[in-house]
């Protein structure tokens, strides 16, 4: 697959990976649609891409999934079809269980998880009518394997793996590619959004995630596993041999994770 003549989606587009992956698709022959909740943001990634004029910005909020098919027919307008969604935007969360309250539980899921879900279903009808498409979906490799202080993260992230699973079964007859794209810790100011046990951000950058890998490294292999269609692909640095640990054992990665400096 080439980007060539495609038009991209990327959702999440303001910032960190997303705003990476815009800047860095930019310098492709392609057109690319930007969405995030912060239109003034995208604006200014907008003018940092190499071709502007084939940029269109379209703010959306991933809470609110009833308006997901009116945005999607305005981002099919805006350049005549959809060939890429990128479902990059979400939020994370770093507490422990017993001290976040289900109110954060629930936020993950209608962010991370429905409002995901509600936009892929809003673009499925075009793919299906154009007879290809290509979902990217933006998961975690804590989508394949846990870790403490992120459990509202890890069941929204596992609960995509299976939702994506399956519409690749169903749709495999439509050519409708999925790419699950699972990051392990890559320096964004993800931790420091990320959302505490009563809701409020945590604000602070921790140590692991500053020592992840470079975004812009990080994008690099994305657009490769985009490129060859990949069902799946891990990208970190150690972190990302845990998918194939849990595989062997579940027990040794257990062990594993909880003698870890995550926090």
């Amino acid at each position: 697959m080439t980007f060539t003549n495609k038009v991209v989606w990327i959702t999440g587009a303001s910032s960190g990976i997303g705003k990476h992956l815009a800047l860095a698709l930019s310098q492709y022959d392609c057109k690319l649609i930007l969405s995030s909740r912060r239109s003034n943001a995208l604006e200014a990634v907008k003018q940092q891409c190499d071709s502007p004029e084939n940029v269109y910005i379209l703010p959306l909020d991933l809470a609110n999934t009833d308006t997901m098919i009116n945005i999607a027919k305005v981002a099919r307008d805006a350049f005549g079809r959809i060939d890429i969604l990128v479902n990059n935007g979400g939020i994370s969360q770093r507490s422990a269980i017993i001290e976040t309250t289900v109110d954060v539980d629930r936020k993950l899921m209608e962010i991370d998880y429905l409002g995901t879900v509600a936009l892929s279903k809003a673009v499925l009808p075009h793919f299906i009518e154009q007879q290809s498409g290509h979902y990217v979906v933006v998961s975690s490799l804590m989508g394949k394997f846990s870790s403490a202080y992120r459990s509202a993260y890890c069941g929204a992230k596992h609960a995509l793996h299976g939702f994506f699973d399956a519409l690749r079964l169903e749709h495999d007859k439509d050519n409708i590619k999925v790419t699950m794209i699972c990051p392990g810790f890559v320096n964004t100011d993800v931790a420091r959004n990320a959302l505490t046990g009563d809701g409020s951000k945590q604000g602070y950058q921790d140590e692991m995630t500053a020592n992840g890998l470079d975004v812009d490294v990080f994008v690099g292999k994305m657009i490769k596993a985009i490129q060859k269609e990949k069902y799946e692909a891990y990208i970190g640095k150690f972190e990302a041999f845990g998918v194939y640990v849990k595989r062997l054992s579940p027990r040794l990665i257990h062990w594993l994770v909880s003698r870890s400096k995550v926090k």
